[in-house]
């Protein structure tokens, strides 16, 4: 289970991803939260605007449905433009199987099953600026961009590929994106350094557990820094700056919010990982 990032650390993992960033107005605080909760994030639902020119429609909606439309659009050129952040009005009501396969991190069904779930509340949404007529070609920059963001937030909350889905996926209503989502995994797969398999990759590429000795005041390294990324996109960093390479006093409260919600208490809450807790945050290999 997955607490959404926050917008800064979102942003810094596009950016950080190599992602061209242009942001709108407050997109940090336009959302649909006041409908209805916004986590625990499952994945990546991306989707195409089947129009031109779309940032404004997509940051304030139409008459019949409201925006935000979702959190990025992503241009021609591989701009991603920044038009809001939490729930947005972009998937709908989707199939049970396909969210317990993109949860699981399993192969997706075939075909998608009835609508029983609601998707604005678990999935970062993105439109990709395409007409969706399957004329309309999608630029290896605009591309390479959709690969970037689906990577990015895929690598900051320890996911693999396989939580990437396509909007056509999630519900037998739709039939964006008008790409293979199969290959987009599979790119999404190759930027993450993981094996592809199933529906998408496998999660191998994890730091193993050092040792609960390795956190001691003053010692530096860079998994220090990589478990500070994860607590932080798990939404239990407590570092006023940072995380930074060397283990201090708020990484160890960062560490005992996550033992806490892990649902250790006491003495089993101290802030300093065990091998069952570190192999459950998932933090990726440096």
């Amino acid at each position: 289970m997955a607490t959404p990032l926050s917008a800064s650390a979102f942003a810094r993992a596009l950016r950080a991803e190599g992602v061209t960033l242009k942001e709108h107005g407050t997109w940090p605080t336009h959302n649909r939260n006041a409908i209805g909760a916004w986590g625990p994030a499952q994945g990546v639902m991306l989707h195409h605007t089947a129009g031109t020119n779309s940032v404004s429609l997509c940051r304030t909606g139409r008459a019949d449905l409201p925006g935000p439309l979702c959190i990025g659009v992503i241009a021609k050129d591989g701009t991603v433009h920044l038009v809001g952040y939490g729930r947005t009005n972009h998937a709908g009501s989707g199939s049970q199987a396909a969210y317990n396969a993109v949860r699981g991190q399993s192969a997706l069904p075939s075909r998608p099953g009835a609508d029983a779930v609601d998707g604005n509340a678990h999935f970062y949404g993105f439109e990709i600026e395409n007409l969706g007529n399957g004329r309309d070609p999608y630029p290896e920059a605009q591309l390479a961009a959709v690969e970037r963001v689906a990577a990015a937030v895929c690598r900051a909350h320890g996911w693999s590929s396989s939580r990437v889905i396509g909007h056509k996926e999630w519900t037998r209503r739709k039939i964006d994106p008008t790409f293979s989502m199969a290959a987009m995994r599979t790119r999404t797969a190759k930027r993450l350094g993981k094996p592809t398999g199933g529906g998408g990759s496998a999660p191998t590429a994890y730091e193993p557990f050092p040792g609960a000795a390795y956190f001691t005041n003053g010692r530096r390294g860079t998994i220090v820094t990589a478990m500070g990324r994860r607590l932080v996109a798990e939404g239990c960093g407590r570092y006023a700056i940072g995380p930074g390479p060397v283990w201090t006093e708020a990484d160890r409260r960062s560490y005992a919010a996550w033992q806490r919600r892990l649902g250790y208490s006491g003495a089993d809450a101290d802030g300093i990982p065990g091998r069952v807790s570190w192999d459950r945050l998932r933090v990726p290999r440096t």
